[in-house]
């Protein structure tokens, strides 16, 4: 039997940030679906990654693999950016994801939640970021169908306080053991072997209270600060479109052809 060559893309969801491990470093729901598919795996996610840095330096990196299975979840980073464009994002995704099939592989893709949900935004805000997900989401939706990844629908369970970590914009262990389960039991439904499904049961301490709280007035500070330059303008335009037009329907979703 030929073992599994995982090749995980993505941002820093896949890189595992969120699971922190007590020796140091992270593992992530990419790790815990390899040890349960027993694959030989390689993790090619980079923090911060948008799709132009998938498809520039992951994806090259990826294909000299060879991999029989590969991972693109990647997105999220972008629906925050000015230059946000879903239909052109769809058309390197599908390329992406067309190459890995190409290739051999057996490719994992996922709908994304709301960002706008996920930090409990005021609705001005909420509302077109939900927007912009949404047209993301649907082009995943039909790159899937198109080439028959294994598809799954992480949004649903993204809203739970428990499955994320304090910073709350990556799943805290429970959340990703519950993202390895749900793709191992997709790829297991698909026909594919699954020894067995990852644990969703935590093996690790939760943070304390007080190492919330220092993570937030530290870290989490930090990141605020390295982002507010690109991301607080944006937020303000999208903010004044909103508030001018605050029944503006879903923009039209083109399709990839």
């Amino acid at each position: 039997m030929v073992m599994t060559r995982f090749a995980a893309l993505g941002d820093s969801v896949t890189s595992g940030y969120g699971d922190p491990m007590p020796g140091g470093g992270w593992r992530g729901w990419a790790v815990l679906l390899a040890e349960a598919l027993g694959a030989e795996f390689h993790n090619l996610s980079i923090s911060g990654a948008r799709v132009a840095d998938v498809v520039d330096r992951q994806l090259p990196a990826a294909l000299d693999l060879r991999p029989t299975m590969a991972s693109v979840l990647v997105g999220m980073n972008d629906t925050l950016r000015g230059d946000f464009d879903h239909v052109a994002l769809g058309y390197r995704l599908r390329d992406t994801v067309a190459q890995l099939t190409a290739g051999g592989a057996t490719v994992l893709t996922a709908r994304l939640p709301d960002p706008g949900r996920m930090f409990g935004l005021p609705g001005a805000i909420a509302r077109p970021l939900g927007r912009r997900m949404e047209a993301l989401n649907e082009a995943l939706d039909r790159i899937a169908a198109e080439h028959r990844t294994i598809h799954v629908d992480l949004a649903g369970a993204a809203y739970s306080r428990n499955n994320w970590s304090v910073d709350r914009l990556h799943p805290s262990e429970v959340g990703h053991r519950l993202l390895a389960f749900r793709f191992a039991t997709a790829l297991r439904d698909a026909g594919h072997p699954v020894a067995a499904l990852p644990g969703l049961e935590p093996t690790n301490p939760e943070p304390t209270a007080a190492a919330r709280v220092w993570w937030m007035a530290t870290q989490g500070n930090r990141w605020l600060l390295r982002r507010s330059t690109d991301l607080f303008p944006v937020l303000a335009k999208m903010v004044l479109a909103e508030l001018r037009q605050p029944k503006i329907a879903t923009p039209e979703v083109r399709n990839l052809r």
